[in-house]
């Protein structure tokens, strides 16, 4: 297989600023989509987890963004963009507990400084890009099948 694969499916899922109540959609609809398509359950559920860490993220850290799904005969592509503030410090970012969430958040139940470790956890290939004043693009990659399977 190479890259330029066509999807089986290809979706955007927008994720406001600060939506708490919003929180956990786009997650949700992944994990129903990937299910829907008859991906392996330990499949979809490590790609939902991963989606749900990003949109935490977007929620709490960003000024908005969207999330892409998409699904090839290989694998399962979560990118997670925003137009900012980005981050400072990647390697930090990527430390667990590390989080730069207000006690706002924190008080609420979320910010732990698990988000990235996670995504990175539930991932088979793991990307981060991110500017300050820019933005970050993650990118978490759960392969479907295997080489030589």
């Amino acid at each position: 297989m190479t890259c330029t694969d066509e999807p089986v499916l290809e979706m955007e899922f927008a994720v406001a600023r600060h939506d708490f109540a919003a929180a956990g959609e786009a997650a949700s609809r992944v994990k129903q989509v990937l299910r829907q398509l008859g991906i392996a359950s330990h499949l979809a559920r490590r790609a939902a987890v991963a989606a749900y860490e990003a949109e935490m993220n977007l929620v709490i850290h960003s000024h908005g963004g969207k999330i892409v799904l998409r699904v090839d005969s290989e694998r399962i592509t979560l990118a997670a963009r925003d137009s900012g503030p980005g981050i400072p410090d990647t390697e930090l970012a990527m430390r667990e507990g590390y989080s730069t969430a207000s006690d706002e958040v924190r008080e609420m139940g979320f910010g732990a400084g698990m988000g990235l470790p996670n995504i990175r956890r539930c991932s088979d290939c793991f990307e981060i890009d991110s500017t300050v004043g820019r933005g970050t693009t993650v990118t978490a990659v759960v392969n479907i099948a295997r080489p030589g399977s």
